[in-house]
């Protein structure tokens, strides 16, 4: 289970879910857009701000409980433009508990990039559903270049 909405208008659940389930069943979603100056958390499906800054957010919900993070730059998700490195690379430095970066994969390259600037987990979608990669052709190019991953 992931939370996004749920946990700004309630960040307790963070903590509740942690005490009942462990902090690896307390994944929460951010997703996040750059402002001026920075990166601000989105809510109900990127309809509305949230009025909180991204990194903070971040370091609030993993002293609350979470044990993961799911990252999305909704400025990049679907564009096939690379992920937001910075947003991932200044989020990851921020917590101890693993990030997943989503929002702008192209091909290996992008999840690469991803990787090296600190997410420990990559999502993809819109290059397997448009056919651009299979997954044994990524899975394949990660490991060639270095890229720990299930066979």
């Amino acid at each position: 289970m992931s939370l996004n909405t749920a946990a700004v208008e309630r960040p307790e659940l963070i903590g509740e879910i942690a005490a009942r389930f462990g902090s690896q069943c307390a994944v929460v979603a951010i997703d996040a857009r750059k402002t001026n100056g920075g990166y601000e958390v989105l809510i109900r499906s990127g309809k509305e701000s949230a009025g909180r800054d991204a990194i903070a957010w971040a370091r609030e919900v993993v002293a609350l409980g979470a044990g993961e993070l799911l990252l999305t730059s909704w400025d990049r998700d679907g564009t096939h433009s690379g992920y937001e490195l910075d947003l991932i690379s200044q989020v990851a430095a921020a917590v101890n508990v693993p990030v997943i970066a989503s929002g702008g994969a192209a091909g290996p390259e992008h999840l690469c990039q991803a990787i090296d600037a600190g997410a420990d987990a990559v999502l993809a979608a819109s290059i397997f559903h448009d056919r651009l990669y299979s997954i044994g052709d990524v899975k394949r190019e990660l490991k060639a270049s270095g890229v720990e991953i299930r066979p």
